[in-house]
């Protein structure tokens, strides 16, 4: 597992202009892992994620409850997919919410960052894993042939995992 910069720049890289990822909160009392997809704000300076939700919504629930949460970004055109873990926070605090605010969450959240009920979600990632597929029709065909000729899978593209920390 590599834990260097040039790991994180690439997870960085691969998730860079997808706006919607998949996240995956603990359910309540011993209830199965519940999954939603949610538009997300770009990862910044910090590397945090950060996510827009209603205070009195399941996932703040799940989140308060268990902070542990799987991040699943996907650009099937492209190849690239990332599951990151980590640890979720619900923020109230009405300047932060303000500062990570953009108006493309409106539409969700009508009342704007000076709604209440409207509160931010910081994830900090710890692990990533990575799947970087190339998308060049000679590429693949390539490992299409080389899979029918000896019986194994093709291995093209990179798979790496990185630890955040």
């Amino acid at each position: 597992m590599a834990d260097d910069a040039a790991g994180r720049e690439k997870v960085l890289e691969l998730i860079k202009g997808i706006d919607y990822a998949v996240v995956a909160t603990r359910g309540l009392d011993g209830a199965p892992m519940h999954a939603r997809p949610m538009a997300y704000r770009a990862v910044e300076g910090d590397g945090d994620l950060w996510f827009f939700s209603k205070k009195d919504s399941r996932k703040a629930k799940e989140i308060t409850a268990d902070p542990a949460v799987l991040i699943s970004f996907a650009d099937p055109r492209a190849q690239h997919f990332v599951s990151l873990t980590g640890r979720a926070e619900i923020i109230t605090d009405r300047a932060t919410v303000s500062e990570k605010w953009s108006e493309i969450y409106r539409a969700w959240f009508p009342g704007g960052p000076d709604d209440d009920n409207v509160v931010a979600i910081r994830i900090h990632a710890d692990k990533a894993e990575y799947w970087d597929t190339p998308t060049s029709a000679v590429v693949y065909a390539f490992g299409y042939l080389k899979a029918i000729a000896t019986g194994e899978p093709s291995r093209a593209g990179e798979v790496g995992k990185v630890d955040l920390g």
